[in-house]
């Protein structure tokens, strides 16, 4: 297991990490590339069980694309008071509309696992459904911790799909 400092991490949770090449990471960025409104930092998720994708969901809203966000403004670090923000608020992130687009479909997520691609952690409100939804595993890309931070050297944030 690596030894990132994520912004968050619940006790007990763990995080595993995948090959860009895993079908359902390929899968889940496609959702961002296809859906995300979010331009700067896609990410999209795709909730799996028994080997199948039952649910998927891509973070934003037009909010920014009209309005300053409020947390930017304020300077506030990533991870901290997205209810501030219309654009930023946890109903628009990946995670939770991956989990309600299967609940939707009628699926069970009790089990499933969840791959996101386009974030380097998940926030505690998107923790918080994750568990809520009774899903096991959480898989992101190898490297997120690098590629989708904007802090760290060789990030591709802003150029994700080139």
């Amino acid at each position: 297991m690596k030894n990132i400092p994520y912004p968050y991490m619940p006790t007990g949770r763990t995080i595993e990490y995948v090959s860009p090449e895993n079908p359902f990471m390929r899968a889940a960025k496609e959702i961002a590339r296809g859906h995300s409104l979010d331009k700067a930092q896609a990410t999209g998720s795709v909730v799996v069980r028994a080997g199948q994708i039952i649910g998927h969901g891509a973070n934003g809203s037009d909010y920014h694309s009209k309005n300053v966000c409020e947390r930017v403004k304020r300077g506030i670090p990533t991870g901290q008071q997205y209810e501030l923000c219309e654009g930023c608020h946890p109903k628009n992130h990946s995670e939770p509309r991956a989990i309600a687009d299967a609940r939707n479909a009628g699926h069970d997520t009790v089990g499933a696992d969840l791959y996101l691609w386009g974030h380097w952690w998940c926030c505690e409100p998107c923790w918080n459904a994750i568990s809520e939804a009774g899903i096991e595993r959480i898989y992101l890309m190898e490297e997120s911790e690098i590629l989708f931070d904007r802090t760290k050297p060789g990030h591709i944030v802003g150029r994700q799909f080139e």
